[in-house]
């Protein structure tokens, strides 16, 4: 398989390829269902286009917990068929599709009662593992084990001494959402799908009842195309609704969202070896090792406001750290935070009791001739979504179509990983690079690491760290506007990189560095370097005000004081 590049000539052609003939598919949104969609649909022979208003995972997609898991509470629920289709997604993904991106994870979960707690969580955990294994892909994991409070704290010092009387510690996975959604991007591209990111859908097209396509705006060249095609699938999450107005059709069910919110703390301010999984009385709180940082999340509360830019609030922030300090012996504060975002989970609300009790469970609809809409779930499930969505629309074409491979099609990046790992320490001594850092370019680009490097060797000042966050090379950045679609700094700084919430100052000082970097590759002149570094400047002022404000309602009013990005020109 050839690897596709997605810079901006590849961006053009793909949006003059989409205009010149009629697609089988073409997809809206590009978080990780409608880019499995494409991917789905292109790996099925269909010719296949994906359109997405932003960037890829610019909304929910890139601000989950990131967490590759079947959803361990769900048992408590008894819904064991949606815990069993998550636990064999979760063993595919670390086994075959993308072994460089998602990784194993271990977790404790402090027992605070001693003989039935230990017994009844023991038998949930047991039970997670069995149908992990029977799955026929969960042997990649440990298996779950029973702690003493003594040994639990060897684990993890940082536990208050009389916040556990014991413990269990088992396993799941985690992964770089908005990397992982590039990813898929690039395999679809690899497979046919035209992929153009900043091309909003502004409408569609009808011929009677039927839709046969959409009006697609430039976002960054200016410009309207017509993109024809037999099918259109609606894979705009929590945007659902809004894309559904668009035809002037009222939804068969309704997508509501939920916000949730992290917080990013150093390392060493949480001593332990393990993440931790606590219960609080609405859901449960995740403390997720995350790089050389803790994730801390989430929250879960209705959101009616500005869906772009779901903005935490003071009390969000208070409300985790409130919780996280119940169970640790130095408690966290205000200073400690290094990153905070916000993210919005769409659930599912149908017009009766019955649909509205679908919530993380995924729909597929098709309200009109000619349109699929697929909503609801969660990112482990995506490739089932995207499967279901295709099937779906598969009954419209009319023809007789491939059945989905993707359980079989590893995402760019996989083939020949590990071999690159077991060789790391070589590969280290060829580029001159430390094997740490080897290690994270594999963990990030997997057997496409040699791409990154290529632009080393032609130019050796790219092998440098970025000033300001030294995580990652100046190499990476110039990769994600030429190779991974990035048309601005906010794409590197926030999802290509995690620099937004890895740094103190959030990504301010090494912004210049980094448009300067991206300008070549995207022929921006001075003018537009300028823009680029004000308008990030301008999101983190805007996000550190938001996060001090007392309640959502105000909150969302200082995050929208931040413009959106201009379009060139």
């Amino acid at each position: 398989m050839r690897t596709a590049t997605l810079g901006p000539a590849e961006r053009g052609e793909a949006l003059a390829r989409m205009a010149e003939r009629e697609l089988d598919i073409l997809v809206v949104g590009a978080g990780v269902v409608g880019a499995g969609t494409a991917l789905d649909a292109a790996t099925r022979g269909l010719a296949t286009g994906l359109v997405e208003a932003r960037d890829w995972a610019a909304g929910t997609s890139s601000r989950s917990s990131k967490l590759i898991h079947g959803g361990l509470r769900y048992l408590e629920m008894l819904d064991f068929a949606l815990v069993r289709e998550a636990l064999k997604e979760r063993g595919l993904l670390l086994q075959r599709l993308a072994p460089h991106l998602v990784k194993p994870v271990p977790f404790l979960y402090p027992l605070q009662h001693r003989g039935w707690e230990r017994l009844y969580a023991g038998s949930g955990v047991a039970l997670y593992d069995a149908m992990s294994v029977s799955s026929g892909h969960g042997r990649g994991l440990p298996v779950h084990r029973h702690l003493t409070r003594k040994h639990a704290l060897r684990v993890a010092p940082c536990l208050r001494k009389d916040a556990l009387v014991g413990a269990l510690q088992y396993y799941d996975a985690q992964m770089d959402d908005a990397r992982y959604v590039t990813t898929l991007v690039r395999t679809a591209a690899a497979y046919g799908a035209a992929c153009a990111n900043r091309a909003r859908v502004v409408g569609f097209l009808r011929e009677g009842e039927r839709v046969v396509g959409a009006r697609v705006r430039d976002l960054e060249q200016g410009g309207e195309y017509e993109v024809r095609a037999r099918q259109v699938v609606n894979a705009t999450g929590v945007w659902t609704d809004d894309t559904q107005q668009l035809i002037a059709e009222r939804g068969q069910f309704h997508v509501r969202a939920s916000k949730g919110i992290h917080l990013v703390v150093p390392k060493d301010r949480i001593h332990s070896t393990t993440g931790l999984i606590l219960r609080t009385e609405k859901s449960v709180l995740f403390v997720i090792p995350w790089g050389r940082h803790w994730i801390i999340g989430t929250t879960d509360t209705d959101w009616d406001l500005d869906k772009a830019h779901p903005a935490a609030s003071s009390a969000d922030i208070d409300y985790l750290l409130e919780h996280v300090n119940s169970v640790l012996a130095v408690p966290l504060t205000r200073d400690d935070v290094q990153g905070v975002y916000a993210g919005l989970r769409p659930l599912l609300a149908g017009e009766s009791d019955a649909t509205s009790k679908l919530s993380r469970e995924h729909t597929v609809a098709h309200p009109v001739p000619g349109l699929v809409v697929v909503a609801g779930g969660k990112y482990t499930t995506y490739r089932v979504m995207a499967k279901d969505a295709v099937d779906e629309a598969v009954h419209g074409l009319a023809q007789k179509v491939a059945d989905c491979v993707t359980e079989d099609v590893p995402l760019a990046g996989a083939e020949g990983y590990r071999a690159l790992w077991n060789g790391r320490a070589q590969l280290a001594r060829r580029t001159g690079l430390h094997v740490a850092r080897v290690e994270h370019l594999l963990n990030r680009y997997g057997s496409l690491v040699g791409e990154v490097l290529d632009l080393v060797t032609a130019d050796p000042s790219l092998g440098r760290p970025l000033g300001g966050a030294e995580d990652y090379l100046r190499a990476e950045v110039v990769y994600a506007a030429s190779h991974e679609g990035a048309r601005h700094l906010d794409d590197v700084l926030t999802r290509r990189t995690r620099i937004s919430i890895e740094t103190f100052d959030r990504g301010t000082r090494c912004a210049r560095e980094a448009a300067e970097l991206m300008a070549p590759v995207l022929g921006w002149d001075a003018e537009q370097v300028e823009k680029e570094i004000a308008h990030y400047e301008k999101r983190v002022e805007a996000e550190r005000e938001s996060q001090l404000q007392p309640d959502d309602r105000t909150a969302d009013a200082a995050r929208l004081g931040a413009p959106e990005i201009q379009p060139l020109g």
